[in-house]
Order: C-alpha cells, then sequence, then structure tokens
C-alpha cells in the first residue's frame, strides 16, 4: 500500500513537473506584439502619487464636563482633555513647480503636523494651503525639488466601462495599484459631502487610498479618491472618486483664498420629478425646478420666476436640483452664468451675475423661550438638503441651553409645529405665535424623523 502510494506521489510530482517546464516558456509576445501590461505607464505616474501622515490633537470632553457640581467634587479641570490624533492617506502632485498636492479634507483635518512621503523615500513637511470641508477636497505644498505631477484628463469625457487605476497608500502599506472600471457617474444623494458628484469604480480602495489618484490608461488623473461604501470597512468594489474637473474648479479658490466662497443664486429648488414633467406638459424629466425665487436676489434680478425649469448652466446639462446645486456651487462670487430654462415649455435663456452668499438667521429665544440656545434659518441653496426638504434648518445649538435640553441639534429640520406645517422661517414665526406654553416639534434629523415635546 505505501509503495502504491509512492508511485502516485511520484507520477504527480512528474506530472507537475512536466506542466512546469510546458508554462515555463509563456510567450512574451503574441504575433510579434509584446502582451499588455500597465507597468510602463505605472512607472511614470507613481512618482506623482504620494503618502501622507499626520498628527493632531482634538478635545475629549467627558460626559459630566458641562455639570459644575460633579466637576468641582471631583476637582476636575476647567478646560476638556486633548488626545493625540494620527492618521494615514495618500496625496497627489498636481504642480511640481509650485509643490502643490491635491488631497482630501478629512485625511489632513485637525492636523497639527503634516508630513509627506515621495516614491523615492524623502519624508518633506508640508503646509496647509486651503481646504474645503463641503467637497472634501484640500490643498497642500510641500518643497518643490524634483517632484512629478500628474497630468490631468477631462473627466467629463469619461464613460462607464472605462479602464481606471487606484494608486495609494491602503492601510499604510505604502504605494499600492489597483485597477477596474468606471461603474457610475454622476453619483450624488449618497450623504458622504455636502457637494456630490462622484465617479463610481470598482477598483479596490479601502482606508488610506483617500486623496490618492484614479488614472486612465494614459496615466492621466481623472479623479481623487475619496470614499468606499462598505459594511464592514473594507472593500466590496464600490469605491467613489471625486471627478478632476470638479477639483480643478475648486483650486483656485482655495490657493487664493484658503477657503471656497460660494455664491448665491437665490432660489429654492426641487427635481423634476415624472410627476411634474406631465403637470408641465414636458417630455423630457430632466432639469431643476424653480419652487421659490427670492425677492433681491440675483435669480430675482435675472427676471427668474418660479415654475422655470433650469437646464443648463454655462452650457452644462442640469439633470436635478443636485447637479444645479454643484453648478452654482463650484462657482465664483461676481461670476456672469449663462442659464437655459424651459418655462411654460418655451426654452429661454437668462443671465446672472452670482451674488454674495445671504443666510437669514434668528436666534430662537427671541421666537420662544424654550428654544433659547437655539440659531434657526432657512435651507440654504448650498445646503446639501436644498431642493430635497421643506423646513428650518437648525444652525447651531448651544450645549447646555433650554434647545438642547429639549433634545434640538446642530443640523435638525424642523418641519412643523404643533402640527402646523413649517416650510420656511415665517411660516415658523406665525407657528410659534399662536402656540402655548407647550411645543410639539417634528425634526428631521439625518435620514430619520422624531417628535420632540417641550414644555
Amino acid at each position: 500500500m505505501k509503495r502504491y502510494f509512492l508511485v502516485i506521489i511520484s507520477t504527480l510530482v512528474l506530472t507537475f513537473s512536466g506542466l512546469a517546464n510546458t508554462y515555463a516558456a509563456f510567450p512574451s509576445e503574441i504575433n510579434g506584439q509584446p502582451l499588455p501590461s500597465l507597468a510602463p505607464m505605472l512607472e511614470k505616474t507613481i512618482p506623482g502619487v504620494v503618502n501622507i501622515a499626520t498628527q493632531g490633537t482634538v478635545k475629549v470632553r467627558d460626559p459630566f464636563f458641562d455639570d459644575p457640581i460633579f466637576r468641582h467634587f471631583f476637582n476636575m479641570p476647567n478646560r476638556p482633555r486633548e488626545r493625540k490624533t494620527q492618521s494615514l492617506g495618500s496625496g497627489v502632485i498636481i504642480d511640481a513647480d509650485k509643490g502643490y498636492v491635491l488631497t482630501n479634507n478629512h485625511v489632513i483635518a485637525e492636523a497639527d503636523k503634516i508630513t509627506v512621503t515621495l516614491t523615492d523615500g524623502r519624508n518633506l513637511e508640508a503646509e496647509l494651503i486651503g481646504t474645503d470641508p463641503e467637497s472634501d477636497v484640500a490643498v497642500i505644498q510641500i518643497p518643490a525639488e524634483d517632484l512629478v505631477a500628474l497630468p490631468t484628463a477631462d473627466s467629463s469625457k469619461l464613460r462607464v466601462g472605462d479602464f481606471v487605476v487606484a494608486i495609494g497608500n491602503p492601510f499604510g502599506l505604502g504605494q499600492t495599484v489597483t485597477s477596474g472600471i468606471v461603474s457610475a457617474m454622476g453619483r450624488s444623494g449618497l450623504g458622504i459631502e455636502g457637494y456630490e458628484d462622484f465617479i463610481q469604480t470598482d477598483a479596490s480602495i479601502n482606508p488610506g487610498n483617500s486623496g490618492g489618484a484614479l488614472v486612465n490608461l494614459h496615466g492621466e488623473l481623472v479623479g481623487l479618491n475619496t470614499a468606499i461604501l462598505s459594511r464592514s470597512g473594507g472593500n466590496i468594489g464600490i469605491g467613489f472618486a471625486i471627478p478632476i474637473n470638479m477639483v480643478q474648479q475648486l483650486m483656485g479658490q482655495l490657493i487664493d483664498h484658503g477657503e471656497v466662497r460660494r455664491g448665491r443664486l437665490g432660489v429654492h429648488i426641487q427635481n423634476l420629478t415624472p410627476e411634474l414633467a406631465r403637470a408641465f406638459d414636458l417630455d423630457n424629466g430632466k432639469g431643476a425646478v424653480v419652487s421659490r425665487v427670492i425677492e433681491g436676489s440675483a435669480a430675482d434680478k435675472a427676471k427668474l420666476k418660479s415654475g422655470d425649469i433650469i437646464t443648463s448652466v454655462n452650457g452644462s446639462e442640469i439633470d436635478n436640483a443636485s447637479s444645479l446645486r454643484n453648478a452654482i456651487g463650484m462657482l465664483r462670487v461676481g461670476q456672469r452664468v449663462k442659464i437655459k430654462l424651459l418655462r411654460n415649455g418655451k426654452q429661454q435663456t437668462a443671465f446672472v451675475v452670482i451674488a454674495e452668499p445671504e443666510t437669514t438667521r434668528v436666534e430662537a429665544e427671541k421666537l420662544h423661550r424654550h428654544l433659547q440656545g437655539a440659531s434657526l434659518g432657512e435651507i440654504d441653496e448650498n445646503h446639501p438638503l436644498s431642493g430635497k426638504a421643506n423646513g428650518v434648518l437648525v444652525y447651531d445649538v448651544e450645549r447646555g441651553s433650554a434647545a438642547w435640553s429639549a433634545g434640538l441639534r446642530k443640523g435638525d429640520i424642523i418641519t412643523s409645529i404643533n402640527r402646523k406645517r413649517v416650510e420656511n422661517l415665517d411660516a415658523l414665526k406665525e407657528a410659534l405665535g399662536h402656540n402655548g406654553k407647550s411645543l410639539l416639534l417634528n425634526v428631521r434629523r439625518g435620514n430619520g424623523a422624531m417628535f420632540l415635546f417641550i414644555q
């Protein structure tokens, strides 16, 4: 039996040995052409992608910190404790002459020290130039010595099915390359960032890839890797990148001002649903419906009207309310914009000069004592929920105030008071003017809703 077993093993060894010899001579070319490989492109591209490490401090509040008696009894300090933080991410050299590097805001947020590691092993301390939390884009700067910048492509020309390559620093392992295709374009409404127009890809993107490069097969930068959709925190083939066209629109303001100064059109908008399209007697269901024009705004001066359907901005097609919000959010204050719209089924053109943002806010304690500590205002057109929700936005709540104790939080949207619908500040003031001592608030928070009873 043992001898028989040895014969089988010997036969298998000879068989696999023969197979190995057969495949050892795998051809290096077919019909005189070399086998396709990404290596030549990556050799030129990888030096333009960097690893980023940050160090910072965050304030840590004790759950009983706001109680002065508890703080005195246990001799707690009068200021919150601090905790050291570290993070890893990636970045892309966009200007070799000036040393500008693109990355995500969340990679360098609250960083006291930013260290950039190049592929040649150099460790360089970076300076923060500008950041925009709403789009999750940031620009940092390193000494401009022997740097390699990535060329950019027109991301608007990407198509579903195009091959792309993601380059970054996943899990702090160092430069890593993964490949895939463009799975979808123009992804929005995900609640990841304030301004969303993502490229979706199945190229593996994992923690640490944030701020890295998404390139086409020519090695041209088409997007900035930003986020993944995952239940476990690991890659499941759904990754998102910010289109480089969008990044470049923001980069100039970040370099010039350190922030993005978004303008205001002065309209409330909503999606053109199939039902609304039928009501407007339209065949095409694309566009953003103007539900309200704010008096004295840029839109009002340009003669826009409620019921207008905006179909393009500066030649770029508008599909829905989110795409209009993104288009306006990328423009500078004072910029003249060409808007095409449908009014009563007829196409018209309007020219609008983007105005300074104006947010109407009130201190809620002036309206009702139970709302002391809250700052309320309209849902501005630059807010992610513009066109998607009606109500009054809670801009801020002072910790420990009456509004805080009642359960109201920053970012809440008040949709009704004592069962009276509230769509704007005027409606809220009217509802509060007819109530007694107690308040029943219907509040939208995130993807959920709740009632708050205050007395």
